[in-house]
């Protein structure tokens, strides 16, 4: 009888299956065309990957932290794009999980489970981004709704989302919550989204600026009812740590792509008489490639296994994410400069990695956040 972990890597081998068939040779068209993958997209609901943390009694498939993050890497391996697609509502999913009442939890995870129904993920302002206190968008309750006004800005699948977990200012200049439903498209009773906004990589899926004006959200949609109010900034970073092993995982997949591509080049491509990977000075660069990735890889597995067994990973999520993603910038440059003059033109995909790199140094918190955190999480253990 198969165990729950024959299930669980069943389901990683038939991603990465799915990755080297589907994903790696299609990925450019819909990259460089800045078009949402929709049968891509399709293939993520059937696998069931939108409920893949959900817990099963409410029809999630109930996975651990550490098996969805080999799936994250495996997708980011054929586009990083994909995993952007179901992060946001991994969060979202998080949050209510782990916050929301049991009315709430009931109401919206059901219908979170297949990915017709999509979370987004709204904390940053065009002047508010790591510094959560200069946040101006306002909540005032009026009766048993409350009234939205500000504008968001960095909302990854901010136009098909049906729910935006928006992180908002009470009256009492305390950081709430809400759970804002609305139908997908750019505009909802109050709520308008920008057209999408031009970003160097991590092209596909939409990223926009979200405007609220006098849009009404009731008082059973505050996360966590009336014991939630001014706690979610914390509801938020509780759940950016599991961002934060996303971001470590999308790194490591976006790595081995790049080594993958660089190894094989290197073994096609002669100069002198004899294939670029038997030059000393290639040998040592893939060499050092490969060791990044695997420490990355033993890093981000670290964590989540962490998080699995209860344990607090403010600090290893800080790490892996920050050795992650700078690693994954170092090996994507690497592979352009084995592929030459090659890696500089859109017919090899190393510079579409090379593009996509940044996003994870700077998302969820960029590394110069990460060391803060690190540097207080060591000096609080030696107190």
């Amino acid at each position: 009888m198969p165990t729950d972990k024959d299930l669980a890597d069943q389901l990683v081998d038939a991603v990465r299956d799915w990755v080297d068939r589907d994903v790696i040779g299609h990925a450019d068209e819909f990259e460089h065309a800045d078009e949402f993958p929709q049968a891509m997209y399709e293939q993520m609901r059937e696998f069931g990957l939108f409920g893949a943390t959900i817990p099963e009694e409410y029809g999630g498939l109930g996975l651990d932290v550490t098996t969805y993050a080999r799936i994250i890497e495996e997708l980011s391996r054929g586009w990083m794009s994909l995993a952007g697609i179901v992060n946001t509502h991994k969060i979202g999913a998080t949050m209510i999980g782990r916050y929301g009442t049991e009315e709430q939890r009931q109401r919206f995870l059901r219908r979170m489970c297949d990915g017709s129904f999509r979370a987004a993920f709204s904390l940053s302002e065009p002047d508010s981004g790591s510094d959560a206190a200069a946040m101006r968008c306002k909540a005032v309750r009026d009766g048993d709704e409350w009234v939205i006004n500000g504008t968001k800005m960095w909302v990854t699948n901010g136009v098909r989302a049906s729910l935006v977990m928006l992180l908002a200012k009470t009256d009492t200049d305390q950081i709430t919550c809400f759970l804002v439903e609305k139908e997908p498209g750019d505009t909802f009773e109050g709520i308008a989204a920008s057209k999408q906004i031009q970003k160097l990589g991590y092209r596909g899926l939409e990223t926009v600026e979200m405007s609220y004006v006098d849009h009404k959200v009731p008082h059973a949609n505050v996360l966590g009812g009336d014991d939630g109010i001014g706690h979610g900034f914390r509801y938020a970073l509780s759940a950016l740590e599991l961002g934060r092993i996303n971001i470590a995982a999308r790194a490591v997949g976006v790595a081995q792509a790049a080594f993958d591509d660089a190894l094989a080049y290197a073994q096609e491509r002669e100069t002198f008489g004899k294939p670029i990977a038997h030059h000393q000075a290639i040998g040592f660069r893939l060499a050092e490639m490969a060791t990044k990735v695997h420490a990355a890889r033993l890093m981000m597995l670290d964590a989540a296994q962490k998080y699995d067994s209860g344990q607090r990973i403010d600090l290893e999520a800080g790490m892996a994410k920050l050795f992650a993603s700078e690693a994954a910038f170092e090996v994507a440059m690497d592979a352009v400069r084995i592929h030459g003059g090659n890696g500089y033109t859109t017919e090899y995909r190393v510079e579409r990695y090379l593009r996509d790199t940044p996003l994870m140094i700077i998302g969820e918190g960029t590394s110069e956040i990460q060391k803060m955190v690190i540097a207080r999480k060591l000096l609080a253990a030696q107190s």
